[in-house]
């Protein structure tokens, strides 16, 4: 069966017709071709697919379109501007916090997440948040850096 679904994403007003069990990894994937939210385990363990929902930083493979009918949803695409990198991402350049880069869309749009939330997390914060963020290729400690490097400034909305 197909559902008609309204939301705002990256900033502008979206409705679509898709089946009532398609996850919002797929549809922002193959749908909409935003690939830079990535497809890991597709049971919500490591984090690749991590996108905002509202404020709140979710696994895109374990939630239904349906359940962000008519919700502001932001992926990693959406994160910067037309010229300009979000300072999280610029910060994760500087910091060099990534190496094959598979996990850098779930890890900045956790820590943007956090950070909007949070605006001064502490490090001991920003690692509990990022503990389920899983990085094969051990950047961890440069992401956290990255992170804590941003912590204290305004992290504005896109």
């Amino acid at each position: 069966m197909h559902t008609s679904v309204s939301l705002t994403l990256n900033g502008r007003r979206i409705t679509l017709n898709t089946d009532d069990d398609r996850t919002l990894l797929w549809v922002l994937r193959t749908e909409l071709g935003l690939t830079g939210t990535k497809y890991g385990c597709g049971v919500g363990v490591c984090g690749a697919c991590t996108v905002v929902v509202g404020q709140r930083a979710v696994r895109a493979c374990r939630t239904p379109l349906k359940a962000v009918a008519g919700q502001e949803v932001l992926t990693v695409e959406g994160l910067a501007g037309d010229t300009v990198l979000h300072p999280l991402q610029q910060a994760f350049v500087e910091h060099g916090a990534f190496q094959c880069g598979y996990c850098t869309p779930g890890m900045l749009m956790t820590a943007y997440a956090l950070l909007r939330a949070q605006p001064h997390a502490s490090r001991a914060t920003i690692l509990a948040q990022l503990e389920h963020q899983l990085c094969r290729c051990g950047a961890h400690q440069r992401i956290v850096r990255a992170v804590e490097s941003v912590a204290g400034q305004p992290v504005a909305a896109p």
